[in-house]
């Protein structure tokens, strides 16, 4: 990782040419920016730096990725990654990117594409792919810094129930500890014969416990072994939640083993679904005297924007690892190696696919965790920059991203909170997270916030198998779940600049209100045409043959949701939880481009085995094909399925019953269905002005092909 002990590298510089105006750049990170493409005379320092807080625009953050990707007119992609883990400074001017590097090596690698998805697909086979996330991790998720009890947790899972709004898990932060230590229960308000039987009955209907973990160990707790960062000989002793505390190595194979160890000790006790890394920068309280040239080297990176020195709120950098690495050269990959050893542990306890969330991220981290945007605060300006932040980390290979609900710090406003539901339910990753001295927020506080929660979540648990399906390209690909227009739409320059909305896939264009007192919302259309999805006439909204932008309607309890053209979407009906709402039969929805063609996948297996659709694997594979010919006043519309695998059992008995059809020609003489080339007569059909035209009472096992045709007379 360009790790090595010459103190005399300490400055390394180089500069990129770029013709100006006309490269579109994205990435490098983290940062909260207010835009996706990255503006001239942007300065990106990279230093994994816990800052308390994420919404102070262009400070470095919690990870740091020297990656970008590089979009010229007519959409050929390529992408650039310095690996390198030393902490630096860019400059990007428009027509030059300069790397100003503090220490290792200039070790370049460039990714061709020519598309957007090329670039990803081909640097996440380097750095390695994104980690299959269990189904249940795409429900909502619901946590507080400051849940005082046991009690305090029944009655947030009781209020959801009673709203009828979907929770999947229930999170604690550190208020469950005794005294902030890991692997520990605050024996008065979270006893273990109070917390296991609310955990068990959690399990029991479907749900999930999840709690925070810190990479650090209560000094007088810890072990006497020899796998903790050192200074001088001697363990490092921080200050954290608990007090003075040691730092496992996690680059130490002993460390990680302990780790393991103490993960699977506590989950004897306390059977927790998944685990949050979080000060894994490594955050720190204590501040530290230098100890040697490392402490203070000739270059400072503008370190917090005010070129603070490194050593600030984390461990010092003289700090040495095992095999005597420096934590001058490892300090950005302390968080990837904490959240692969935190991976590997719920991997061997549970023979289950695991579940983790990282704060601190560096390139690979993909391959282990999930993320959120960490400490932001309840305002219009951060639901904004919550997009750029997600879409960024989808081309960084950590594609399972999304930002607290409603803001962590800051009381909000019903408004706010409102309009975050209704983004934040497109988040691939949705949890709402509030800090301790805030007014309550859960969804169900305010009437208002209940009911945009209701229709929102209701369409993201519809949407379940296809926001799964995603999961699998992005395992398999590297696409990322939430992707900016640009994916899609290449040649469009118009896209390139669009980072008030996003597409979900390929074809989901998610446009979500951003400002106070909204009635309507400007969003930008690629060419093609548009369906509604919150409407259930699937009314053909926008039609066009080079873009354009639209002035929609926005609706006090809902985003406005698109479908392009060309897609088919695999739904079910939503329910509570995700394992409620797999039970159902699937619904096809075919949105057809002005041609009659459409595309789309199902992929399905139990949710939680350690491979996701690996060779030998239980899993099935359904590709979905539209097409329409016309001949003499008679047009026929055929969807039909190719199954690629099918191997997992239950899509033997799980069946499709309805099809709908957005962008028929219509209206029609008379109209013919044909399932299999047998006439269905008995099909309840409805056809709408709309253009909408539905097929129910169907039982298509998924598992099998099949062929439906519409034949319509005009």
């Amino acid at each position: 990782m360009g790790m090595h002990d010459n103190w005399k590298c300490r400055y390394l510089e180089v500069t990129t040419a770029l013709p100006a105006r006309r490269a579109s750049l994205y990435g490098f990170g983290e940062h909260t920016k207010q835009t996706f493409r990255l503006q001239p005379n942007d300065t990106f320092t990279l230093w994994n730096e816990d800052l308390e807080r994420s919404d102070q625009l262009d400070r470095n953050l919690y990870g740091s990725h020297p990656f970008y990707m590089d979009v010229r007119p007519g959409g050929n992609a390529h992408g650039v990654l310095l690996l390198n883990s030393n902490g630096m400074d860019i400059l990007y001017g428009g027509s030059y990117v300069t790397y100003k590097v503090i220490g290792g090596v200039l070790d370049f690698y460039f990714f061709t594409g020519p598309s957007p998805l090329a670039v990803v697909d081909q640097y996440t086979q380097f750095i390695g792919r994104p980690a299959p996330m269990p189904y249940w991790s795409f429900g909502f998720h619901q946590c507080r810094y400051g849940y005082k009890n046991v009690a305090d947790l029944e009655e947030v899972v009781a209020g959801y129930a009673k709203a009828k709004i979907p929770l999947e898990g229930i999170w604690s932060d550190i208020d469950y500890m005794d005294g902030g230590q890991d692997f520990t229960l605050d024996p008065i308000n979270f006893p273990a014969s109070r917390l296991r039987p609310f955990v068990d009955r959690l399990h029991s209907n479907g749900q999930k416990y999840v709690v925070i973990i810190d990479p650090e160990i209560k000094r007088q707790a810890t072990p006497n072994e020899d796998f903790f960062l050192k200074r001088n000989g001697t363990n490092v002793v921080g200050r954290v939640w608990p007090g003075e505390v040691y730092f496992p190595d996690f680059i130490n194979p002993r460390a990680v083993e302990y780790w393991a160890q103490k993960i699977s000790e506590f989950r004897r006790t306390i059977p927790v679904d998944g685990l949050w890394c979080d000060m894994n920068e490594p955050s720190n309280f204590g501040a530290w005297q230098p100890l040697n040239a490392l402490d203070d080297p000739p270059y400072h990176i503008n370190n917090s924007g005010t070129h603070r020195p490194l050593n600030n709120q984390t461990v010092p950098v003289s700090t040495v690892h095992y095999n005597g690495v420096s934590e001058y050269d490892a300090h950005n990959l302390f968080g990837l190696f904490e959240a692969r050893a935190t991976h590997a542990a719920l991997l061997k306890d549970t023979a289950r696919r695991p579940f983790v969330l990282s704060r601190s991220t560096f390139p690979g981290a993909g391959r282990y965790a999930a993320h959120w945007t960490g400490d932001n605060s309840a305002r219009w300006d951060e639901l904004a920059n919550s997009i750029n932040t997600m879409l960024s980390f989808g081309l960084f290979g950590i594609p399972m991203v999304g930002a607290d609900l409603c803001g962590f710090r800051g009381n909000t406003s019903q408004e706010l909170c409102s309009r975050w539901i209704q983004l934040g339910a497109f988040y691939p990753f949705a949890r709402a997270h509030t800090e301790r001295t805030t007014e309550r927020r859960e969804l169900y506080v305010w009437e208002s916030t209940a009911q945009s929660a209701r229709k929102a979540f209701g369409t993201r648990y519809r949407m379940l198998p296809y926001m799964y399906t995603l999961m699998y390209e992005a395992h398999t690909t590297g696409a990322p779940i939430a992707r900016p227009l640009f994916f899609s739409y290449p040649q469009d320059a118009d896209t390139y600049g669009v980072d008030k909305q996003f597409l979900l896939g390929r074809g989901v264009l998610v446009s979500p209100v951003l400002q106070p007192g909204a009635t309507t919302v400007d969003a930008y259309f690629p060419a093609g045409r548009w369906f509604s999805l919150y409407d259930h006439n699937y009314p053909l909204t926008v039609a066009t043959r080079t873009g354009k932008r639209v002035t929609l309607q926005a609706p006090v309890d809902s985003a406005n949701v698109h479908l392009a053209g060309g897609n088919i979407l695999p739904l079910q009906q939503p329910a509570l939880t995700t394992s409620a709402a797999r039970q159902g039969e699937f619904h096809l929805l075919v949105a057809l481009t002005e041609n009659g063609t459409a595309s789309g996948e199902l992929f399905l297996d139990d949710g939680e085995s350690m491979e996701m659709g690996g060779v030998g694997g239980k899993w099935t594979l359904v590709k979905f094909s539209c097409s329409t010919e016309e001949s003499k006043g008679i047009i026929t519309t055929t969807v039909s399925s190719h199954v690629v695998q099918n191997s997992y059992a239950p899509s033997r008995a799980q069946v499709i019953g309805n099809v709908v059809f957005m962008g028929l020609q219509s209206p029609a003489k008379g109209f013919t269905i044909y399932v299999n080339n047998v006439e269905l007569k008995a099909a309840r059909t409805k056809s709408r002005t709309s253009g909408a035209f539905s097929v129910s009472g169907l039982s298509l096992a998924i598992g099998k092909e099949f062929q439906i045709k519409v034949v319509m007379s005009h």
